[in-house]
Protein backbone atom coordinates (compact mmCIF):
# COMPACT_ATOMS: atom_id res chain seq x y z
CA UNK A 1 0.00 0.00 0.00
CA UNK A 2 1.43 3.26 -0.77
CA UNK A 3 2.18 6.26 1.44
CA UNK A 4 -0.51 8.46 -0.54
CA UNK A 5 -3.39 5.51 -0.28
CA UNK A 6 -2.41 5.40 3.60
CA UNK A 7 -3.18 8.97 3.82
CA UNK A 8 -6.18 8.97 1.85
CA UNK A 9 -7.47 6.25 4.09
CA UNK A 10 -6.83 8.09 7.30
CA UNK A 11 -8.60 11.59 6.40
CA UNK A 12 -11.50 9.43 5.20
CA UNK A 13 -11.85 7.93 8.60
CA UNK A 14 -11.37 11.44 10.20
CA UNK A 15 -13.77 12.91 8.55
CA UNK A 16 -16.14 9.93 9.45
CA UNK A 17 -14.88 10.12 13.03
CA UNK A 18 -15.82 14.51 13.28
CA UNK A 19 -19.25 13.96 11.54
CA UNK A 20 -20.52 11.45 14.17
CA UNK A 21 -19.52 13.12 17.26
CA UNK A 22 -19.03 16.46 16.44
CA UNK A 23 -22.09 16.95 14.45
CA UNK A 24 -25.00 15.01 15.42
CA UNK A 25 -27.45 13.27 13.09
CA UNK A 26 -30.06 15.79 14.31
CA UNK A 27 -28.23 18.43 12.80
CA UNK A 28 -28.78 16.49 9.43
CA UNK A 29 -32.41 15.91 9.95
CA UNK A 30 -34.68 17.59 7.74
CA UNK A 31 -37.81 19.56 9.09
CA UNK A 32 -40.68 16.70 9.97
CA UNK A 33 -43.58 16.46 6.85
CA UNK A 34 -47.01 17.42 7.86
CA UNK A 35 -48.64 14.45 7.09
CA UNK A 36 -52.47 14.83 6.32
CA UNK A 37 -54.90 13.20 8.60
CA UNK A 38 -57.11 10.99 6.70
CA UNK A 39 -60.47 9.10 7.97
CA UNK A 40 -61.82 6.41 6.55
CA UNK A 41 -65.77 6.11 7.48
CA UNK A 42 -67.96 3.34 5.95
CA UNK A 43 -71.92 4.30 6.21
CA UNK A 44 -73.10 7.50 7.62
CA UNK A 45 -73.35 8.77 11.51
CA UNK A 46 -76.06 7.44 13.15
CA UNK A 47 -76.69 4.74 10.18
CA UNK A 48 -78.01 1.65 11.39
CA UNK A 49 -79.90 0.31 8.37
CA UNK A 50 -79.60 -3.03 8.98
CA UNK A 51 -79.67 -3.76 4.90
CA UNK A 52 -76.66 -1.43 4.38
CA UNK A 53 -74.77 -3.64 6.98
CA UNK A 54 -75.97 -6.36 4.79
CA UNK A 55 -74.57 -5.12 1.85
CA UNK A 56 -71.36 -4.40 3.41
CA UNK A 57 -70.43 -7.49 4.88
CA UNK A 58 -71.22 -8.95 1.68
CA UNK A 59 -68.50 -6.57 0.36
CA UNK A 60 -66.54 -7.88 2.40
CA UNK A 61 -66.93 -11.75 1.49
CA UNK A 62 -66.67 -10.97 -2.22
CA UNK A 63 -62.69 -9.07 -1.83
CA UNK A 64 -62.47 -12.31 0.60
CA UNK A 65 -63.43 -14.79 -2.52
CA UNK A 66 -60.81 -12.79 -4.94
CA UNK A 67 -58.27 -13.56 -2.81
CA UNK A 68 -58.65 -17.24 -2.98
CA UNK A 69 -59.82 -16.87 -7.06
CA UNK A 70 -56.40 -17.97 -8.23
CA UNK A 71 -56.92 -21.51 -5.71
CA UNK A 72 -60.65 -21.76 -7.44
CA UNK A 73 -58.83 -21.29 -10.87
CA UNK A 74 -56.02 -24.32 -10.07
CA UNK A 75 -58.24 -27.07 -8.24
CA UNK A 76 -61.56 -27.07 -9.95
CA UNK A 77 -60.67 -26.47 -13.66
CA UNK A 78 -58.07 -28.24 -15.94
CA UNK A 79 -55.30 -25.82 -14.50
CA UNK A 80 -53.29 -28.60 -12.55
CA UNK A 81 -53.41 -31.63 -14.92
CA UNK A 82 -51.82 -29.21 -17.75
CA UNK A 83 -49.25 -27.75 -15.68
CA UNK A 84 -48.17 -30.72 -14.44
CA UNK A 85 -47.58 -32.61 -17.56
CA UNK A 86 -45.85 -29.41 -19.04
CA UNK A 87 -43.49 -29.51 -16.04
CA UNK A 88 -43.07 -33.49 -16.44
CA UNK A 89 -41.95 -32.53 -19.94
CA UNK A 90 -39.35 -30.39 -19.37
CA UNK A 91 -37.52 -31.83 -16.41
CA UNK A 92 -37.78 -34.93 -18.42
CA UNK A 93 -35.96 -33.50 -21.30
CA UNK A 94 -33.41 -31.77 -18.33
CA UNK A 95 -33.42 -28.13 -19.97
CA UNK A 96 -33.48 -27.01 -16.48
CA UNK A 97 -35.14 -23.44 -16.58
CA UNK A 98 -36.24 -23.73 -20.41
CA UNK A 99 -38.91 -22.54 -21.14
CA UNK A 100 -39.32 -20.64 -17.97
CA UNK A 101 -41.69 -20.43 -15.36
CA UNK A 102 -43.67 -18.08 -16.66
CA UNK A 103 -44.27 -19.76 -20.21
CA UNK A 104 -45.32 -22.41 -19.05
CA UNK A 105 -47.65 -21.00 -16.66
CA UNK A 106 -49.00 -18.61 -19.50
CA UNK A 107 -48.88 -21.76 -21.90
CA UNK A 108 -51.13 -23.67 -19.27
CA UNK A 109 -53.88 -20.81 -18.27
CA UNK A 110 -54.75 -20.10 -21.94
CA UNK A 111 -55.23 -23.99 -22.48
CA UNK A 112 -57.21 -24.08 -19.12
CA UNK A 113 -59.57 -21.38 -21.10
CA UNK A 114 -60.05 -23.38 -23.77
CA UNK A 115 -60.58 -26.48 -22.06
CA UNK A 116 -63.21 -25.09 -20.00
CA UNK A 117 -64.56 -22.27 -22.37
CA UNK A 118 -68.20 -24.84 -23.04
CA UNK A 119 -68.40 -24.60 -19.76
CA UNK A 120 -67.63 -20.98 -18.75
CA UNK A 121 -69.85 -20.43 -21.47
CA UNK A 122 -72.88 -22.16 -19.90
CA UNK A 123 -72.31 -20.17 -17.17
CA UNK A 124 -71.94 -17.10 -18.62
CA UNK A 125 -75.33 -17.85 -20.23
CA UNK A 126 -77.64 -19.69 -17.12
CA UNK A 127 -76.02 -17.86 -14.18
CA UNK A 128 -74.21 -14.44 -14.93
CA UNK A 129 -76.39 -12.97 -17.48
CA UNK A 130 -79.53 -13.62 -16.13
CA UNK A 131 -78.05 -11.93 -12.96
CA UNK A 132 -77.01 -8.84 -14.71
CA UNK A 133 -79.98 -8.43 -15.90
CA UNK A 134 -81.71 -8.57 -12.80
CA UNK A 135 -83.93 -12.13 -13.38
CA UNK A 136 -82.57 -13.62 -11.01
CA UNK A 137 -81.07 -12.83 -7.06
CA UNK A 138 -77.12 -13.65 -6.07
CA UNK A 139 -78.22 -16.84 -4.73
CA UNK A 140 -79.60 -18.44 -7.47
CA UNK A 141 -76.69 -17.62 -9.62
CA UNK A 142 -74.18 -19.66 -7.61
CA UNK A 143 -76.29 -22.42 -7.54
CA UNK A 144 -76.74 -22.01 -11.20
CA UNK A 145 -73.40 -21.44 -11.82
CA UNK A 146 -71.55 -24.10 -10.07
CA UNK A 147 -73.45 -26.70 -11.70
CA UNK A 148 -71.95 -26.53 -14.99
CA UNK A 149 -68.56 -26.74 -13.13
CA UNK A 150 -69.85 -29.56 -10.91
CA UNK A 151 -70.77 -31.54 -14.09
CA UNK A 152 -67.01 -31.15 -15.49
CA UNK A 153 -65.32 -32.14 -12.03
CA UNK A 154 -67.41 -34.98 -11.52
CA UNK A 155 -67.34 -36.18 -15.05
CA UNK A 156 -63.11 -36.45 -14.91
CA UNK A 157 -63.41 -37.60 -11.06
CA UNK A 158 -62.21 -41.31 -10.51
CA UNK A 159 -64.99 -43.48 -8.68
CA UNK A 160 -62.45 -44.78 -6.30
CA UNK A 161 -61.30 -41.03 -5.07
CA UNK A 162 -65.15 -39.98 -5.00
CA UNK A 163 -65.95 -43.32 -2.74
CA UNK A 164 -62.86 -42.39 -0.62
CA UNK A 165 -63.76 -38.76 0.91
CA UNK A 166 -67.48 -39.97 0.68
CA UNK A 167 -66.39 -42.56 3.79
CA UNK A 168 -64.19 -40.51 5.34
CA UNK A 169 -66.95 -37.73 5.64
CA UNK A 170 -69.21 -40.11 6.57
CA UNK A 171 -72.02 -39.08 4.93
CA UNK A 172 -74.74 -41.12 3.24
CA UNK A 173 -74.07 -42.92 0.25
CA UNK A 174 -75.21 -40.26 -2.34
CA UNK A 175 -78.07 -41.26 -4.36
CA UNK A 176 -77.51 -38.87 -7.02
CA UNK A 177 -74.62 -36.56 -8.70
CA UNK A 178 -76.54 -33.75 -6.82
CA UNK A 179 -76.51 -35.12 -3.55
CA UNK A 180 -72.20 -34.79 -3.45
CA UNK A 181 -71.39 -31.82 -1.60
CA UNK A 182 -68.65 -29.45 -3.08
CA UNK A 183 -65.95 -29.82 0.06
CA UNK A 184 -66.17 -33.71 -1.50
CA UNK A 185 -66.57 -33.46 -4.47
CA UNK A 186 -63.67 -30.88 -5.37
CA UNK A 187 -60.91 -32.96 -3.25
CA UNK A 188 -61.51 -36.58 -4.88
CA UNK A 189 -61.21 -34.50 -8.17
CA UNK A 190 -57.84 -32.70 -7.28
CA UNK A 191 -56.01 -36.19 -6.44
CA UNK A 192 -57.43 -37.92 -9.24
CA UNK A 193 -56.48 -34.99 -11.47
CA UNK A 194 -53.04 -35.59 -9.78
CA UNK A 195 -52.77 -39.12 -11.16
CA UNK A 196 -54.01 -38.51 -14.58
CA UNK A 197 -51.02 -36.02 -14.76
CA UNK A 198 -48.40 -38.44 -13.37
CA UNK A 199 -49.75 -41.30 -15.39
CA UNK A 200 -49.10 -38.68 -18.64
CA UNK A 201 -46.14 -37.96 -16.97
CA UNK A 202 -44.50 -40.72 -16.62
CA UNK A 203 -45.50 -41.81 -20.39
CA UNK A 204 -43.28 -39.15 -21.24
CA UNK A 205 -40.45 -40.20 -19.44
CA UNK A 206 -39.92 -43.14 -20.88
CA UNK A 207 -38.50 -42.09 -24.44
CA UNK A 208 -35.96 -39.19 -23.16
CA UNK A 209 -34.63 -42.71 -20.11
CA UNK A 210 -34.39 -45.02 -23.11
CA UNK A 211 -31.78 -42.01 -24.52
CA UNK A 212 -30.41 -41.89 -21.42
CA UNK A 213 -29.52 -45.29 -21.12
CA UNK A 214 -27.97 -45.70 -24.19
CA UNK A 215 -25.97 -42.65 -24.23
CA UNK A 216 -24.59 -44.03 -20.63
CA UNK A 217 -23.38 -47.49 -22.35
CA UNK A 218 -21.91 -46.12 -24.85
CA UNK A 219 -19.72 -43.93 -22.87
CA UNK A 220 -19.17 -46.46 -20.34
CA UNK A 221 -17.87 -49.11 -23.67
CA UNK A 222 -15.78 -46.21 -24.38
CA UNK A 223 -14.11 -45.63 -20.94
CA UNK A 224 -15.67 -41.80 -21.01
CA UNK A 225 -16.77 -42.10 -16.95
CA UNK A 226 -15.76 -38.55 -15.63
CA UNK A 227 -17.80 -37.30 -18.56
CA UNK A 228 -21.55 -37.07 -17.35
CA UNK A 229 -24.20 -38.68 -19.46
CA UNK A 230 -26.37 -35.52 -19.09
CA UNK A 231 -24.52 -33.39 -21.45
CA UNK A 232 -24.37 -35.92 -24.24
CA UNK A 233 -27.59 -36.97 -24.02
CA UNK A 234 -29.84 -33.18 -24.34
CA UNK A 235 -28.81 -32.73 -27.41
CA UNK A 236 -29.89 -35.87 -28.94
CA UNK A 237 -33.37 -35.69 -26.77
CA UNK A 238 -33.68 -31.91 -28.16
CA UNK A 239 -33.33 -33.66 -31.04
CA UNK A 240 -35.87 -36.18 -30.78
CA UNK A 241 -38.37 -33.49 -29.63
CA UNK A 242 -38.35 -31.47 -32.69
CA UNK A 243 -38.44 -34.26 -35.06
CA UNK A 244 -41.55 -35.62 -33.62
CA UNK A 245 -43.38 -32.21 -32.71
CA UNK A 246 -42.78 -32.36 -29.34
CA UNK A 247 -45.12 -29.54 -27.97
CA UNK A 248 -48.01 -30.45 -30.70
CA UNK A 249 -48.04 -34.39 -29.39
CA UNK A 250 -48.21 -32.69 -25.74
CA UNK A 251 -50.54 -30.29 -26.36
CA UNK A 252 -52.93 -32.40 -28.28
CA UNK A 253 -53.11 -35.36 -25.82
CA UNK A 254 -54.11 -33.09 -23.18
CA UNK A 255 -56.59 -31.52 -24.92
CA UNK A 256 -57.74 -34.74 -26.28
CA UNK A 257 -57.75 -36.00 -22.55
CA UNK A 258 -60.32 -33.65 -21.20
CA UNK A 259 -62.91 -34.93 -23.49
Amino acid sequence: MTGSLKRVIILTLLLALILTFFFPAESFAQPPIQIPEVNLQIGGEGDEDPESLVGFLQLLLVLALLTLAPAFVMLTTSFTRIVIVLSFTRNAMATQQIPPNQVLVGLALFLTFFVMQPTLAVINETAVQPYIEGEIDQETALELGAEPLRNFMYYHTREKDLALFVDISGMEQPETQDDIPLHVLVPSFIISELKTAFQMGFMLYVPFLIIDMVVASTLMSMGMFMLPPVIVSMPFKLLLFILVDGWHLVVSSLLLSFN
